[in-house]
C-alpha cells in the first residue's frame, strides 16, 4: 500500500483536484479520501486537549475507507506532523507528499469567494491561511511534488498528479 497525500492550505484546490482525481483514477486501486470526507470534524478537537490527535484520527479513519488500496489523502495537514504525529499501518509501503500552491492574492481571492457559511469573511479569519501558504512555498523543496496551480486548470492538475501517481506505481 502506498499513501499520496495531497496537502495545501485551503483554497489551494485539494479538495477540486481530489474530485477530479477519483474520476480518472482506477477505482479498484485508488482511494480518494479528502479529511472532510471521514466524519470527523476539525471544530470537535480545536481548542481542546486532543487538538493535536485530528490528523492522525483523520488518517486512520482515511485508512480504514481505503481498505487495501493505495490511498490519494487530502489534507492540510504538514509533513512534520505526519512524521512526528501519526502512527501508520504496517502493510503501508512509502508516503508521498504532493503540495498544491497559488500565489497569495489567489489563495485570498478563492477564500473570498467561498460561500459566507464557509468563515472566510476577515482578514483575521483568512490571515493564518496566507501565512500557512506561505510557508508551504518556502518549504517547496522538502515536498516529493511541487505544484503551483494558478495558471493551470483543475483538470490538468489532476492529470500532473495522475501521471505521477501512476509512474510510482509501476
Amino acid at each position: 500500500m502506498k499513501l499520496f497525500i495531497i496537502s495545501g492550505t485551503c483554497g489551494a484546490g485539494k479538495s477540486t483536484v481530489k474530485d477530479k482525481l477519483a474520476a480518472i483514477l482506477d477505482p479498484e486501486r485508488y482511494a480518494c479520501v479528502d479529511s472532510d470526507e471521514t466524519g470527523l470534524n476539525w471544530w470537535d478537537y480545536a481548542g481542546t486537549d486532543r487538538e493535536t490527535q485530528y490528523g492522525a484520527d483523520t488518517l486512520k479513519a482515511a485508512f480504514r475507507m481505503a481498505g487495501k488500496r493505495d490511498l490519494v489523502f487530502v489534507t492540510c495537514m504538514v509533513p512534520q506532523d505526519y512524521m512526528t504525529k501519526t502512527t501508520v499501518p504496517e502493510e503501508l509501503e512509502a508516503t508521498y507528499y504532493i503540495a498544491l500552491w497559488a500565489p497569495d492574492g489567489v489563495i485570498e481571492q478563492r477564500l473570498r469567494a467561498r460561500p459566507k457559511e464557509r468563515g472566510f469573511t476577515s482578514d483575521e479569519v483568512i490571515r493564518p491561511h496566507i501565512e500557512y501558504n506561505q510557508w508551504i512555498g518556502r518549504n517547496r523543496g522538502k515536498y516529493q511534488l511541487f505544484i503551483s496551480n494558478e495558471a493551470q486548470s483543475e483538470e490538468e492538475t489532476a492529470r500532473i498528479i495522475m501521471e505521477y501517481i501512476q509512474a510510482l506505481g509501476k
